[in-house]
């Protein structure tokens, strides 16, 4: 076995340019205040408790009948899906003519201790439902859901297949006993109950510190390691802070819809079972007939694309399509190579359907 081989020029000249780079980036750090997010106009056209509805107008004159109803996950904030003018999977939406309304969960309190899958499946998101279709006077709507927010959707869709008239999902989990479900076997290890008892709601910050552990020498080591040549360009800087700025703004989740999703999604499977139970409601996915557009990350570690290509056979819908983009979990939708396939993808299917 070789020592390591360590060559004087390459790391004078490797320290050298770190420490430009840090210098670069304490120049440019000082021109920098806050940043913005969330950028493309829209306009709140409902509230329910914490829960709002966003309208984003179609920027096209021959926009698509029906509405576009985006549901994300509890466990991060949704303008992801709009972080930045050039990376912003709703404005791309809005120019290819979808109309799109947007559910954002807002920040639990202790006041949602009690809130379960019930009150976020069949109170809130039906009730923007409601009002995205009264809103976009179309008796249908179509659905998209994101991550955490896709597997609400299947279940929403299996209990009201009348309501919508597409599903969307994107790096969605379906099966969630896949051997490569990394993220699955460490909540298999969690007692549900005594992490309610003991926090009440579950941190933010504990489940992002989770999602990193995931992938620590990435999201770890050498993140902070290409730091300081990261914020010596501007651009660079801005894209990074966005990025850091939703990454930790993870709302606490409500204790007992955390307790919900762990046991019966993660623990038990139950949702490839068609044994999930939403209040006194079973949720069976062969209920779902409508089209359907599955959107896959062929490099996502939070959701492996076995767990979500598992749909193709969950339902009993005629029109399944795929869509793997070759990007991780949420570059599907942020990334260059995600926002040329995937606006557009949708939007194409879309138009086919209506």
């Amino acid at each position: 076995m070789k020592g390591l081989k360590l060559e004087p020029t390459q790391i004078r000249e490797e320290v050298a340019r770190f420490n430009e780079h840090l210098q670069q980036s304490y120049e440019t750090l000082k021109t920098i205040g806050d940043v913005e997010v969330g950028v493309t106009p829209r306009t709140e056209i409902f509230r329910n408790d914490k829960t709002r509805l966003f309208y984003y107008a179609p920027q096209s004159e021959q926009p698509l009948k029906t509405p576009l109803l985006i549901c994300y996950a509890l466990v991060n904030r949704p303008y992801i899906a709009d972080l930045q003018p050039d990376r912003s999977l709703i404005a791309s939406l809005t120019r290819e003519g979808v109309p799109v309304y947007l559910i954002d969960w807002g920040y639990p309190d202790e006041g949602d201790r009690y809130l379960d899958l019930d009150d976020y499946i069949e109170d809130y998101i039906d009730s923007c439902v409601s009002a995205c279709s009264q809103h976009a006077g179309s008796e249908h709507v179509n659905l998209l859901g994101i991550c955490q927010g896709g597997t609400f959707s299947l279940c929403y869709t299996a209990l009201h297949p009348e309501r919508i008239r597409n599903l969307i999902t994107m790096v969605t989990p379906v099966d969630f006993h896949t051997q490569d479900f990394t993220l699955s076997h460490l909540a298999m290890k969690v007692d549900a109950d005594l992490a309610v008892r003991t926090y009440g709601n579950i941190p933010g910050e504990l489940l992002n510190d989770t999602y990193n552990s995931l992938m620590p020498m990435r999201l770890g080591v050498q993140k902070n390691l290409g730091l300081a040549a990261q914020l010596s360009d501007r651009d660079k800087a801005l894209n990074f802070l966005r990025m850091e700025q939703w990454i930790n703004d993870g709302p606490d989740q409500a204790g007992e819809a955390f307790r919900n999703f762990i046991q019966q999604f993660f623990q038990r499977n139950l949702l490839l079972k068609g044994d999930v139970m939403i209040g006194e409601k079973r949720v069976d996915l062969k209920a779902i007939n409508q089209p359907i557009l599955n959107i896959i990350g062929a490099h996502d570690h939070l959701v492996p694309p076995s767990s979500s290509r598992a749909l193709a056979k969950a339902t009993t819908s005629p029109d399944y399509r795929e869509l793997c983009v070759q990007a991780g979990h949420i570059g599907v939708f942020v990334s260059s190579k995600g926002l040329k396939q995937v606006p557009s993808g949708i939007a194409n299917w879309l138009k086919a359907r209506d």
